[in-house]
């Protein structure tokens, strides 16, 4: 079993910035596949972006330009840069591990204000 503990969300203004940041208790495999993904209120669970221990990334569109996810494999964190948030963004932010199993972090919030 794999532990994901998220954090640095909060609530901010439109337009401001967040950095989120999710700890694993284990390290990285070679084939981990290491992503975010949130959930708005009502709303499924939608996937943002991800990234592979080699470095490849990928966004959803509606986050490209913005979001940069980033990954320390010494460290086993994972994080994910948010700049010029708009109030769309808002929702509960999950980290996602996926390797032997697909593990979930608890969540962390973010709000952002118009």
């Amino acid at each position: 079993q794999v532990q994901l503990v998220e954090s640095g969300g909060g609530l901010v203004q439109s337009g401001g910035s967040l950095r989120l940041s999710c700890a694993a208790s284990r390290k990285f495999l070679s084939y981990s596949v290491m992503g975010w993904y949130r959930q708005a209120p009502g709303k499924q669970r939608d996937w943002v972006a991800h990234i592979t221990t080699d470095g490849k990334t990928t966004y959803h569109d509606s986050v490209k330009g913005r979001f940069t996810i980033s990954s320390d494999n010494a460290k086993n964190s994972i994080d994910l840069q948010m700049n010029n948030l708009k109030p769309e963004d808002t929702a509960v932010y999950y980290c996602n591990l996926l390797d032997t199993g697909n593990f979930w972090g608890q969540g962390t919030q973010v709000t952002v204000s118009s």
